[in-house]
C-alpha cells in the first residue's frame, strides 16, 4: 500500500499546484479592475508563480540527489503553505506576486522529484499509471479553484480566496511525510550530484520544450477564456462549466492516453491529441460554442500529456534522474514565466482577451516539431520514442 499512498501524496500537491497557478486567473475578472491591472499585468501576476522556478528547478534536483527525495520534496511542500498564507496576507499586486513565487518555488521541488519517485516505486507497466495520475491531478487543481475561488471570493473577499491555497499542500505534505520511504529494492548510490550526460541533455532540453509547448498553450487557454468569457457577458455558472469541462475532462483523458499510447503507438496518439488542443483552443477565440471547444481541449485534447511526461521522465538514466529532471524543469519554468505575459500581450495588442487564447493556441502547435525531433533523435532511453 505505501507506493499508492506515496501516490496519493504527489497527486494532492499536483493538485494544489494547479490551484495555486489557476488563482490569479480565475479571479482576473475581480482583480483587473480592483487592482487597475492591464491583460500583460495580469499575465505577469500569473507567470510570477513560475519566475523563480527557472533559477530553482536544477539547483533542487541536484540537491535531491544529494540529500534525498524526502528531504527536498517536504521542504518543497511547506514552501507552498507558506507562499500561499503570503498571499492571504498581501494588500496589493507586489505582495501577491511575491507569495506566488515563494509557493512556486515549493512548486518547483515537488514536480522536479515527482517523476523520478514514481519511476522508482512504479517500475515497468506500472510507470504509465503512476505518472498518468500525476499529470492528470494538475487539471484537477485548475477546475477545482474556478469552483471554489469565485463563491468564496464573493463571500469572504480575495484575500480569503488565496487562503484556500494552503488546503492542499497542507495535506499533501502530511501524508508524505507519514508514508514515504527509500524504495527497499533500489541500490545504495553514493550521495553527490550526479549530473546526465551531454546527450541526456539534449533530449532532456527537446522533451523540456515540448512539455512547455503544450502547458503554455493550456494555461493560456484557462487564463483567458474566463476573462473572454465574462466580456461577452456570459454568466458565472457558464465559465464554470466551461472551465470544468476543459479541466476535469483531463482526468480520464490523460488515464486512456497512456493505454491508447501502448496499443496504438505514441505518435499516433500524441499527433491527434496536439491537433485536437490546437483546434479546440483556437476555436474558442474564433467561434461561438465555447462548451464543445472545451470538449475539445479538455477531453480529445488531453489524451497526450503522459506520454510528454513519459519521455522526458525517461530522457535520463535513473542515477541522473533528478538532475535531468531539474534540467528539463528548468526549460518548462523559463517558458511559463514568459507564456502568460505573451498571451497578456497579445490580448492588449487584439484589443480583448481573444488574442491571448490566439497566443496560447499557437505555442500548444509548437510542440508537434518538437516531438518529431525527439522522436528522430531518441534511442532505447525512452520507453515511448518509438511506436
Amino acid at each position: 500500500m505505501r507506493p499508492w499512498f506515496i501516490l496519493a501524496a504527489l497527486a494532492l500537491a499536483r493538485i494544489g499546484f494547479g490551484y495555486q497557478f489557476q488563482t490569479v486567473a480565475t479571479m482576473g475578472p475581480d482583480l483587473v479592475p480592483l487592482f487597475q491591472l492591464s491583460y500583460t499585468a495580469l499575465g505577469s501576476l500569473i507567470g510570477s508563480y513560475m519566475l523563480l522556478g527557472v533559477f530553482a528547478a536544477l539547483p533542487l534536483g541536484l540537491l535531491g540527489g544529494r540529500f534525498g527525495d524526502r528531504v527536498v520534496l517536504a521542504s518543497g511542500l511547506a514552501s507552498m503553505v507558506v507562499g500561499a498564507a503570503i498571499d492571504a496576507l498581501a494588500s496589493g499586486p507586489a505582495e501577491i506576486a511575491f507569495g506566488r513565487s515563494v509557493a512556486g518555488v515549493g512548486a518547483v521541488a515537488m514536480i522536479v522529484l515527482q517523476g523520478k519517485i514514481i519511476a522508482d516505486w512504479f517500475p515497468g507497466r506500472l510507470f504509465m499509471v503512476g505518472i498518468s495520475v500525476s499529470v492528470c491531478a494538475y487539471p484537477i487543481g485548475v477546475g477545482l479553484a474556478q469552483l471554489i475561488l469565485p463563491p468564496v471570493s464573493h463571500a469572504f473577499g480575495w484575500q480569503a480566496a488565496f487562503a484556500t491555497n494552503a488546503v492542499a499542500p497542507a495535506l499533501a505534505l502530511l501524508i508524505f511525510l507519514a508514508s514515504y520511504r527509500r524504495p527497499a529494492h533500489l541500490a545504495e548510490r553514493p550521495r553527490g550530484f550526479p549530473f546526465p550526460s551531454a546527450r541526456e541533455c539534449l533530449l532532456l532540453g527537446i522533451a523540456g520544450l515540448i512539455w512547455t509547448a503544450y502547458t503554455t498553450g493550456y494555461s493560456g487557454y484557462a487564463s483567458y477564456v474566463p476573462s473572454a468569457l465574462a466580456a461577452h457577458g456570459d454568466s458565472l455558472a457558464m465559465i464554470g462549466l466551461v472551465m470544468t469541462i476543459a479541466t476535469w475532462g483531463n482526468v480520464p483523458a490523460t488515464m486512456w492516453g497512456g493505454g491508447l499510447a501502448a496499443r496504438f503507438g505514441a505518435l499516433r496518439i500524441f499527433l491527434f491529441g496536439a491537433a485536437a488542443m490546437f483546434v479546440g483552443i483556437a476555436g474558442t477565440a474564433l467561434a461561438a460554442g465555447a462548451v464543445w471547444w472545451a470538449i475539445l481541449v479538455g477531453v480529445v485534447g488531453a489524451i497526450h500529456p503522459g506520454v510528454i511526461m513519459a519521455v522526458g521522465t525517461l530522457s535520463a538514466r535513473p542515477e541522473r534522474r533528478a538532475a535531468g529532471m531539474g534540467l528539463f524543469y528548468s526549460i518548462y519554468y523559463l517558458g511559463n514565466t514568459a507564456g502568460p505575459a505573451l498571451c497578456g500581450y497579445a490580448a492588449d495588442a487584439t484589443g480583448g482577451p481573444e488574442g491571448g487564447i490566439l497566443a496560447a493556441a499557437g505555442l500548444s502547435a509548437l510542440t508537434v516539431p518538437m516531438y518529431l525531433l525527439h522522436r528522430k533523435l531518441a534511442r532505447h532511453e525512452t520507453m515511448l520514442a518509438r511506436p
